[in-house]
């Protein structure tokens, strides 16, 4: 039953006619007509993200991506929400960059669990050129091993993004986190502008940009939709990949006792990613395993067609294998089986 998840042949969906021209203009999406989408009636908005979402995907598909700390802990910067961060005291040890057939294992295994997208992860403020060009070896591993690859380094100097392109990298995660008005209240260590810095590098070299943010870290409503706003808008175009967060409290770090956003603002949240940004892969992303099976259904309606698949998330707890197929199977998804769709 399992395997049927992962290998029956995807339904060629046919689109519907075009009912939300608006959501295709980039630069389009002001704060205030996000805010819009947000106070729609609830199943109002699920309906009309669902009807985006099937205007440019298979509605049962949801690519499976798996995240490996490649290099955990010792990062200078104070993140309030990272457990990796040497400002904070939470159990995480610091760990050198994995060699490259440790890495090429776990894709391996990921590529047999089903994933199509290998995601890697190391705490740095900015990687130094030696760390780049370790990296790209990595790329090459997972490259051979028939993965997309990504990676997630932090802050990138001038040539970086190239050298992994060069490599073979697909994607470069860097997040935005939050709207720059709430952006202070969660790091010092850099600027807003820091973040849209990489992101133009990564563009500018030819790779595909995975950017996001995270939510229920005090934020409000309106802050939530600028920070859609901001992604939606970005030049040239949206992100290709969007992983929404719902924050994880880790024991240590200044967030550990944040209040718990309601579950069906995450939904909205996923809902109003999905209008904005049609043609992006939506990520079901962190905080995943607090999430009810119920909760999690109600997120693939509203548009989310990609998930975090393993073990774990960088340093914290994902759903295990079995339980996303046993949901998959319940909820008549099956995997995303292309690369690069």
């Amino acid at each position: 039953m399992n395997d049927t998840i992962l290998r029956e042949e995807p339904i060629h969906w046919v689109q519907s006619p075009s009912q939300t021209a608006e959501a295709s203009s980039v630069g389009a999406w002001s704060t205030e007509a996000v805010v819009a989408l947000f106070d729609q009636p609830f199943t109002e908005l699920l309906f009309r993200a669902q009807t985006v979402h099937r205007e440019h995907f298979d509605p049962t598909e949801v690519e499976l991506a798996t995240l490996l700390s490649i290099k955990t802990g010792g990062c200078p910067e104070d993140c309030g929400y990272c457990p990796q961060s040497v400002h904070y005291d939470t159990g995480v040890a610091a760990s050198k960059l994995m060699a490259v057939e440790e890495v090429r294992d776990a894709a391996v295994r990921a590529k047999a669990a089903g994933a199509t997208r290998f995601c890697m992860g190391a705490a740095w403020r900015a990687p130094k050129e030696r760390d780049v060009q370790a990296v790209a070896e990595l790329v090459r591993a997972v490259k051979d091993v028939g993965l997309e690859a990504c990676a997630t380094l932090g802050m990138l100097n001038e040539g970086h993004a190239e050298t992994l392109r060069d490599a073979g990298l697909d994607y470069y995660n860097h997040n935005l986190d939050s709207a720059p008005d709430f952006y202070g209240d969660i790091i010092t260590t850099r600027d807003y502008q820091d973040r849209l810095d990489t992101l133009q590098r990564v563009r500018g070299a030819g790779v595909r940009v995975c950017s996001g943010g995270i939510v229920g870290m005090g934020e409000t409503r309106v802050q939530r939709a600028a920070l859609i706003a901001q992604l939606a808008n970005l030049a040239p175009d949206y992100p290709e990949s969007v992983p929404i967060n719902n924050l994880v409290k880790v024991e240590g770090t200044p967030l550990a006792d944040q209040a718990e956003l309601d579950p069906l603002e995450f939904v909205r949240m996923i809902a109003v990613a999905r209008i904005t940004m049609p043609r992006a892969r939506v990520r079901l992303s962190a905080g995943r395993q607090q999430m009810s099976d119920a909760v999690q259904a109600l997120c693939f309606a509203a548009g989310a067609n990609s998930i975090f698949y393993g073990e774990k998330l960088l340093t914290t707890g994902n759903p295990d294998i079995e339980r996303d197929r046993a949901l998959m199977q319940r909820l008549g998804l099956h995997a995303r089986h292309t690369l690069g769709a």
